[in-house]
């Protein structure tokens, strides 16, 4: 094995279970937290017992509901910002009076030579 590269290995780590089961084997973690072991498992104990997969599910439910309510908050905002770049200003001052003015264009006179 190549040196410093592993994690430290605890040779006493323990998996506690919601249950109150601990076990004691080999991790890279010196304490791990479980729901169900093999002492509560309905599989292995042949008891049925429901598994609370409820809770992960509601908060899968939760963040789905809020990453969706924020993209309604965005498609709002865009639809008022577009609302408002359509709808033209409307100032309340008078507009100023614009004054034409007439340009003349000074044209060039050919000079033609006097004859004798």
């Amino acid at each position: 094995m190549k040196k410093d590269i592993h994690p430290k290995y605890f040779e006493e780590a323990k998996i506690i279970c919601a249950c109150g089961n601990i076990i004691i084997t080999g991790s890279t973690k010196p304490e791990t937290k479980v729901e169900v072991c093999s002492a509560c498992h309905p599989f292995y104990t042949g008891k049925k017992r429901l598994v609370d997969t409820a809770g992960q599910l509601d908060r899968f439910k939760k963040r789905f509901d809020k990453s969706a309510q924020m993209k309604a908050d965005i498609e709002k905002k865009a639809k008022e910002a577009k609302k408002k770049a359509k709808t033209p200003k409307v100032s309340s001052e008078k507009p100023k009076k614009t004054v034409k003015k007439t340009v003349v264009k000074k044209t060039a006179v050919k000079k033609t030579p006097k004859k004798k």
